[in-house]
């Protein structure tokens, strides 16, 4: 039986959450050897050498992940957070600050065109009008701020 990357890809991701980092690794070398442009996998590989406290690994393995992707924030995220418990807080700062401008990139990322509109009526956006609306040339008086039979102004109604 064949199992695909994504397949192999799940077990090792299996053993991660177990706490087999080295049988992660081995998976995740596997899946490189065959795809090294697998960027899950790199990252994964990075990951579990961070969770093995092999903090220079660690780097080096989020280092090719920042090749496969140079503007993903999970990578600058992670390449933080290694190089804080490395102990050089500089460059942690560096790639933190990498991560929320990644972030803020995605966010502003214009709408790709022919993209799915929501089917939901009331969550499109506003249609301009066909005609345009022509506005009184006058507003008529304002009735209910005087008096019928004087037209006078009502007084203010008393305080309490």
């Amino acid at each position: 039986m064949t199992t695909t990357l994504q397949e192999r890809y799940d077990d090792a991701m299996f053993d991660y959450s177990t706490g087999d980092y080295a049988g992660a690794i081995a998976k995740l070398q596997g899946i490189l050897a065959e795809a090294p442009v697998d960027f899950d996998a790199q990252l994964a590989v990075a990951m579990c050498h961070y969770r093995l406290g092999d903090y220079p690994t660690a780097i080096a393995e989020g280092h090719k992940a920042e090749k496969l992707k140079p503007n993903e924030q999970l990578v600058h995220t992670n390449l933080s957070l290694f190089y804080m418990r490395s102990g050089d807080k500089q460059t942690a700062e560096k790639h933190g600050l990498q991560a929320r401008i990644s972030s803020w990139k995605e966010n502003m990322a214009a709408p790709v065109a022919g993209a799915a509109q929501p089917a939901d009526a009331e969550l499109q956006m506003a249609q301009p009008k066909l005609a345009p609306v022509k506005l009184p040339e006058k507003f008529p008086d304002q009735p209910w701020k005087k008096e019928k039979a004087t037209g006078a102004a009502k007084p203010p109604p008393p305080a309490h």
